[in-house]
């Protein structure tokens, strides 16, 4: 099917049974709940919120086939793509396209995280996974407080890579979005750029084609909403969902680190009805005492109702 990234693209979670083994039934009820909704253009999973880098290379395999089937041919599937190594990178393409990946989100080397990266790295990067692989690519901005962030000059460069077909922008910091994004998009108009900023989406849905977010598994239908919004430049009722959302955005992504909102999000999921539990996998750790008493209390306030 052909790539159409121009709207909501949830990251889904990765469920896990109470005994930590990947729940492959939940799998088949959240894909195909979030694969009906008018406006979901794709899931990518094995992404941060997917616990991708948790699972062994079987478990990533199965869990791409197990996304791809819960959705029954209606909206790709996309893999998070986070193989330290450019060849070891470029095999994780190659395997998620065999197990029926239609796109890869391809992270930085996270080794750069601490270290920094050569100039022409990334650019190398993208050229080898593709090349390899065949794999479409989706460009993938770091925070700017972390040195595996990309300059403009940068993202300009692998947005230009054949196979490169969109851009997740989650840089952190307003003053470069406000001044990069403009300039990116009038260089590279038919890179769409997607939004990944879960606790800013107010600011960035005014200035992108679409929404790349956790935030997508748990509240899809007023992202949609909020999708919309932002591209008829219709502030009032943007804040408005923005205003709705809020105790939702604040009981899973106002939290010490963004990595317990993967956590909350499986709370929410089970506020919703689509999980019966919140089993994460280690390094991530059960919430505090309270916590899902707080989502639950969020979701139920912003009207989110159990999934039928």
């Amino acid at each position: 099917m052909p790539l159409d990234l121009k709207g909501l693209i949830p990251a889904p979670v990765t469920p896990f049974t109470k005994d930590g083994r990947v729940d492959y039934d939940a799998i088949q009820r959240l894909g195909a709940w979030l694969g009906s909704i008018d406006g979901v253009k794709g899931l990518v999973v094995l992404g941060h919120a997917g616990e991708g880098t948790f699972l062994t290379q079987k478990e990533q395999v199965d869990v791409i086939r197990a996304f791809v089937k819960s959705v029954n041919n209606r909206i790709p599937v996309i893999a998070g793509i986070t193989g330290e190594g450019t060849e070891v990178a470029a095999l994780e393409a190659k395997r998620a396209k065999e197990a029926g990946a239609q796109a890869g989100l391809l992270y930085p080397s996270h080794g750069w995280l601490r270290f920094g990266y050569q100039p022409g790295a990334p650019q190398d990067r993208y050229r080898v996974v593709y090349e390899v692989s065949k794999l479409p690519l989706i460009l993938f901005q770091y925070p700017d407080n972390t040195k595996a962030t990309y300059n403009l000059q940068t993202l300009l460069d692998i947005a230009a890579l054949p196979g490169v077909v969109a851009m997740k922008n989650g840089v952190r910091n307003m003053r470069r979005w406000d001044t990069e994004i403009p300039v990116f998009r009038r260089e590279r108009p038919n890179v769409p750029v997607l939004t990944c900023h879960d606790e800013y989406l107010l600011h960035t849905a005014f200035d992108v084609e679409g929404m790349l977010v956790g935030y997508g598994n748990i509240a899809p239908e007023p992202l949609i909403e909020l999708i919309e919004a932002g591209k008829a430049q219709d502030y009032k009722r943007a804040r408005e969902i923005h205003d709705r959302l809020l105790p939702v955005t604040k009981a899973v992504y106002h939290r010490g680190s963004h990595m317990e909102g993967t956590v909350a999000l499986k709370h929410a999921l089970v506020a919703r009805g689509i999980l019966s539990h919140a089993t994460v996998r280690s390094p991530l750790l059960p919430l505090p005492d309270g916590a899902e008493e707080e989502i639950h209390a969020a979701i139920s306030s912003a009207s989110l109702s159990k999934v039928a």
